[in-house]
């Protein structure tokens, strides 16, 4: 099983590792960090969510046999890229799990709490375009056929369970697992539940 974990706008490559030392040894697991964002070193070439993506793909397996695609898990900014990948890719990936994101839909319809201004914040020397960064594939996520693993927490406020409920209603391979007393931080907080869920789905299409 080939693995490339996603971090939020956060950019932090050690987010999903709390998560990844649950997982079966013998996984093959990436966790990738995005260049300027969060204390992230910055790098001239990335200024957009396109450049994330591009980077990304770089870490998709090349052999596309069944037992060789790789996996995606996502969390919040990074299944945004997690869906531009599988619009790209659809070929070199074999399953998604996106948590707590937007997935590329407007959130402007589910209430969610404005990341933004806590995030200028916590990180004043991130690159500034991830402030503007914004997708809409709500047209596109019917054609991902990629088998998707929801997770979402009742308690984020960054991004709703409607939202979760919403992708689920767009993905035609998806199923939705809303984590009691989670919040947006859910893969650390909830870090040996979220394994489970992880693993089971990723071990359901081996």
């Amino acid at each position: 099983m080939d693995i490339l974990f996603l971090p939020g706008a956060g950019g932090d490559p050690t987010f999903w590792q709390p998560v990844a030392e649950k997982l079966p040894a013998g996984w093959r697991k990436t966790c990738l960090g995005w260049p300027g964002l969060g204390n992230q070193p910055h790098d001239p070439a990335i200024d957009s969510l396109d450049d994330l993506t591009a980077l990304a793909a770089r870490h998709l397996a090349l052999d596309l046999s069944p037992g060789s695609r790789t996996a995606i898990v996502a969390q919040s900014m990074g299944g945004i890229v997690a869906v531009k990948l599988a619009l790209t890719y659809p070929e070199r990936i074999s399953h998604l799990v996106l948590c707590v994101t937007s997935g590329g839909i407007p959130l402007a319809p589910y209430d969610a709490a404005d990341w933004r201004p806590a995030y200028r914040q916590a990180f004043p020397k991130a690159a500034p375009w991830i402030l503007q960064a914004s997708a809409d594939y709500s047209a596109a996520l019917p054609g991902i056929r990629i088998p998707t693993l929801l997770l979402w927490g009742d308690a984020d406020p960054i991004s709703p369970p409607a939202v979760g409920r919403q992708l689920a209603k767009l993905l035609p391979d998806a199923k939705l697992h809303i984590l009691p007393g989670a919040d947006h931080d859910l893969a650390q907080s909830h870090a040996a539940k979220t394994a489970e869920l992880i693993a089971a789905h990723l071990e359901l299409l081996r």
